[in-house]
């Protein structure tokens, strides 16, 4: 990138991790104005029930988890990583006119699969990126704030959707409509400001890093992390979830998307400032702080009364994610090859995105059968085996050193 080309808003991180986090910025405000809406769009206009709400959302996010490993494959092969992330983002762009058309779940489905084939394909490649600008000893800063950005464009969307049922009487259609202008704007930053690093030195040019035989070449602490991600998974269901908790207490329908907002700001507030903890003290501690925090937001939204027991779940979810999700990308990073990096992320984004389906399907099942209490207090179940996980990590590590 040139010097006039964007402000250096740090001496200390990457102006493309900046450009990055302006992009996911964007992107977000647009999926997240439809994403707040679309359990009760789905649910009180087209007639799903709580299980194929379930079931979209969790085919959708494997899907994006399938894509992750061909764009991180495809990014380290050719050592670019720029041509897939924006590929990505312009899928993401073009789907967002297609939940307005949708008249029954079907076409949901449909919008909701080429959007995430679009966060699929940028997913690993940008997520890769990001380590090869970044100095080891930056990236968990690195990767809080590119997440932080994300994350204010997650409260930003939900704030302006609020905005607009308000002025257009509860209209869904007509604010999905309005989520395609970030979308496009996220598409333009990219083109613009998104450069590639260097490529990196192979060992071996003409091998597919993703061949069963290759596997070898990522390590054990590398498919530790994977495993930790996966268990964790379980007990991270869609946030769909806690809009229809949150619209089961009473909150109106106008007011829906203030869920997404009140897990967002404190998701974004807290990103950067772990990302940061963890390049002084480590990871393992934060991670735990992270699961309590899951496994008290499951219990307040299983035996809430209210909707400000509800809300205070809501938050405490928001500070998991805060204190978990950059930190699991730092640690796929710091265990990964460099010419693998695109690959592991790739992988480690296939095993928990066919995880959530798998957590999704599983929660709406649970809240149709038995309410939502069932579903949130299995949420807690999984998270406590989490623990064990990751208090296992530093023994794998020390074991491989």
């Amino acid at each position: 990138m040139t010097g006039s080309s964007l402000p250096r808003p740090s001496a200390a991180i990457p102006r493309t991790v900046w450009a990055l986090g302006m992009v996911s910025l964007a992107m977000d405000v647009s999926s997240e104005m439809i994403h707040a809406l679309l359990p009760l769009f789905l649910t009180g206009v087209l007639g799903a029930s709580l299980a194929v709400v379930g079931v979209i959302d969790g085919i959708a996010e494997a899907t994006a988890a399938i894509a992750k490993v061909f764009s991180g494959y495809v990014s380290d092969r050719i050592g670019k990583r720029r041509p897939l992330i924006l590929l990505g983002y312009g899928l993401g762009a073009v789907s967002k006119p297609l939940f307005a058309l949708a008249g029954a779940p079907g076409p949901v489905l449909g919008a909701r699969f080429l959007d995430r084939i679009g966060k699929g394909l940028r997913g690993a490649p940008r997520d890769a990126l990001v380590a090869d600008v970044t100095p080891p000893d930056l990236r968990g800063r690195a990767y809080g704030l590119r997440q932080s950005l994300d994350t204010v464009g997650a409260f930003l969307g939900p704030l302006l959707a609020v905005g607009l049922m308000a002025l257009w009487a509860n209209d869904m259609r007509a604010v999905f409509w309005v989520a395609a202008i970030p979308a496009a704007i996220s598409v333009g930053i990219a083109l613009i400001w998104v450069r590639d690093a260097a490529p990196p030195d192979r060992c071996d040019k003409a091998a597919a890093p993703i061949r069963t035989a290759d596997l070898r070449n990522l390590s054990p602490a590398f498919w530790a992390v994977t495993g930790v991600g996966v268990i964790f998974t379980m007990a991270r269901f869609s946030e769909a979830f806690l809009v229809l908790r949150a619209d089961e207490l009473g909150l109106p329908l106008a007011l829906a998307p203030l869920v997404l907002v009140a897990m967002n700001v404190v998701y974004a507030a807290g990103a950067y400032p772990a990302g940061a903890l963890a390049d002084r003290i480590g990871t393992n501690r934060l991670l735990l702080g992270g699961v309590a925090c899951l496994v008290a937001a499951d219990l307040l939204l299983a035996f809430a009364s209210g909707l400000a027991a509800c809300f205070a779940g809501i938050l405490l979810w928001g500070l998991h994610m805060a204190l978990t999700q950059g930190l699991l990308a730092q640690l796929v990073a710091e265990h990964s090859r460099a010419d693998l990096r695109g690959s592991a992320f790739g992988l480690f984004n296939l095993a928990t995105g066919l995880t959530l389906l798998a957590a999704s399907v599983l929660a709406g099942v649970l809240w149709d059968r038995g309410g939502a209490d069932l579903t949130f207090l299995t949420g807690a179940g999984f998270a406590l085996a989490a623990v064990l996980a990751i208090a296992a990590l530093p023994l794998l590590f020390r074991a491989r050193a």
